[in-house]
């Protein structure tokens, strides 16, 4: 599949590049995402959620009252989990949410969630470029230029590049990750995925790469 590569001024330069289409034109699997984004989404959660139960409420220690002869009901205790300050009956106790995938699937998905983006045409290739200086001006007059001010734009670059990331940063609703450290969920949420021409290629290297040391 080949798309034109615009310049950072909006128009489109001389330049077209194809898209490798085991990558970028692949047949989408959906469960391959659906596992990959829900092992993403459980990753991200800390389970350190923790209520005490009875034996772990300070005091309660001394029966509040004698067995019998008062006309009520039996207590052994004032940390009993039906009182006021008692402990709590089943409560969430620290747990590893971790979820692990397969090399393969997670290649699948990341393959799957790109093929997507570009069926639905969702996908802008731009040019390199770099900032002296971080500085948002600058890059909000990119993503003007590319008529893609306030929407919810996910910018993938070649490398950790500084300047741009924290020229980008403050915005709402942009995000700018290194290519090759992509998740199958960050390529998804979002409405347009801008790729710098060299982020492509070092997308297609890292799949190479993947696909070597699994085999």
């Amino acid at each position: 599949m080949i798309l034109d590569i615009y310049k950072i001024d909006g128009t489109l330069s001389s330049e077209k590049m194809d898209l490798a289409d085991d990558i970028f034109g692949f047949e989408p699997n959906d469960h391959a995402i659906y596992l990959a984004v829900k092992s993403y989404l459980a990753n991200q959660r800390q389970g350190t959620s923790k209520a005490k139960e009875r034996g772990e409420v300070r005091g309660g220690g001394k029966k509040p009252w004698k067995q019998k002869g008062r006309g009520g009901a039996r207590a052994g205790t004032t940390r009993s989990p039906l009182w006021v300050g008692g402990g709590t009956i089943f409560g969430p106790r620290p747990r590893d949410y971790r979820e692990d995938l397969p090399k393969k699937i997670k290649k699948l998905a990341r393959k799957s969630a790109l093929s997507y983006k570009v069926k639905d045409n969702q996908v802008i290739l731009v040019e390199d470029f770099s900032f002296e200086s971080p500085k948002t001006k600058n890059f909000r007059d990119i993503l003007s230029a590319l008529k893609v001010n306030g929407k919810k734009v996910l910018l993938l670059t070649n490398g950790n590049n500084d300047t741009v990331y924290r020229s980008g940063r403050n915005i709402p609703k942009v995000k700018i990750l290194e290519a090759e450290k992509v998740s199958t969920y960050d390529i998804l949420n979002n409405q347009v995925l801008i790729l710098q021409k060299s982020a492509v290629e070092k997308i297609s290297k890292a799949f190479v790469k993947k696909e070597e040391a699994v085999n």
